[in-house]
């Protein structure tokens, strides 16, 4: 008589019995698999009440938290807009950033516990006890006192003295704090905002006469250790200067750049400039050398009210 081999019914019934024999009896069974053991499970359960298998969770793509919001988003109006809500959001905030903390982007705090700079004008509001001293006429020497002469109002300076909070903005510009680490950098006199007592400074004049129709006529020089603020109209945006790569940009325009650039003054005025039909771009500062200059997307003319 032929072997037929075993049907897949027979192969099922005999790996149950397998299964379900106990662990003392005449032979051993080995331990399934959860595929293997899923498998018996449904040949005695109906179809129908087999629980589904949980699917594999990648480590890799953790599950994604939702985002609560912020309670006062979820707030009834009456209390979103309240008088306390906007006291709430807009309040002065100790930041325990240093001596120099933004407020806002476009605000600067000064914890002031002894001197600093800041440009004249530049002071909104203070707390504390603080007083304020009007640069000296030979505090940085006759040079600067004869510079100064000539320079306006946008580089004079005010001494902040005393203990408190000081606050301080310039016509609604950003304002960006830096570092120096024995490092030194020209700031267009108009975009100086505050700088450290232990900061030497220098004001330099252009050498041009162009510069003073540009209205690019003087910068600061600043350098040591310690912290400055400067702004700009919306962000800055700094340009490397490499030997062989140099950048000309237009002067009101230009915020800073490196203290071993120097720059010079390229004029463009002809005939058609003078009666309108020039480029509107008749003068440009042109960097040379290595280093960077920082540029704000909005040309500040410092001295149209003079002019007007």
């Amino acid at each position: 008589m032929t072997n037929q081999p075993p049907s897949d019914g027979s192969r099922r019934q005999s790996k149950r019995s397998q299964a379900w024999q106990s662990s003392d009896g005449a032979s051993s069974a080995q331990p399934l698999s959860s595929d293997e053991a899923m498998e018996q499970f449904s040949l005695r359960v109906p179809k129908d009440q087999v629980p589904a298998r949980p699917k594999p969770q990648n480590p890799a793509q953790p599950q994604k938290a939702v985002a609560e919001k912020p309670a006062a988003e979820t707030a009834p109006a009456e209390a979103r807009y309240s008088l306390k809500a906007f006291v709430d959001q807009t309040r002065d905030r100790d930041l325990q950033q240093g001596l120099f903390e933004l407020e806002s982007p476009r605000m600067l705090d000064i914890n002031l516990n002894g001197e600093v700079w800041i440009k004249m004008g530049a002071m909104v509001a203070y707390t504390g006890n603080v007083k304020f001293e009007r640069e000296g006429m030979l505090e940085q020497g006759i040079g600067n006192l004869l510079k100064k002469a000539v320079t306006g109002e946008g580089a004079r300076l005010t001494k902040a003295k005393g203990s408190g909070s000081v606050f301080c903005a310039d016509s609604g510009k950003k304002v960006t704090i830096l570092n120096l680490n024995n490092e030194a950098i020209c700031v267009n006199g108009n975009d100086l905002l505050a700088f450290e007592k232990s900061l030497s400074y220098d004001i330099r004049m252009m050498r041009r006469i162009s510069s003073m129709m540009a209205g690019g006529l003087f910068n600061i020089r600043l350098q040591g250790k310690g912290m400055v603020a400067i702004t700009s109209h919306y962000d800055p945006l700094t340009l490397p200067v490499t030997p062989g790569n140099p950048v000309t940009t237009d002067p009101n325009a230009t915020v800073m750049w490196s203290a071993n650039l120097e720059p010079s003054f390229k004029t463009d005025i002809q005939l058609k400039t003078l009666i309108g039909r020039g480029s509107g771009e008749s003068f440009q500062m042109e960097f040379r050398g290595h280093g960077f200059v920082v540029v704000q997307p909005y040309e500040e003319v410092y001295f149209q009210s003079v002019s007007s």
